[in-house]
């Protein structure tokens, strides 16, 4: 029988917590998505920029 991978685990709840909390946040803030999602508008996709001169 496999030992139990302890560090593995907790890095899973660790992961879980931050996770729960980034979005508890998100809610209260008002805001939706990550990085660059939270620039843009709900439900506008933003358009590609033309590359070159």
């Amino acid at each position: 029988m496999a030992a139990p991978n302890y560090a593995f685990a907790k890095k899973q709840r660790e992961l879980a917590k931050k996770k729960k909390n980034e979005e508890k946040l998100r809610k209260k803030t008002g805001k939706s998505g990550e990085g660059d999602a939270a620039n843009q508008s709900e439900g506008e996709p933003q358009a590609p920029k033309p590359q070159g001169s």
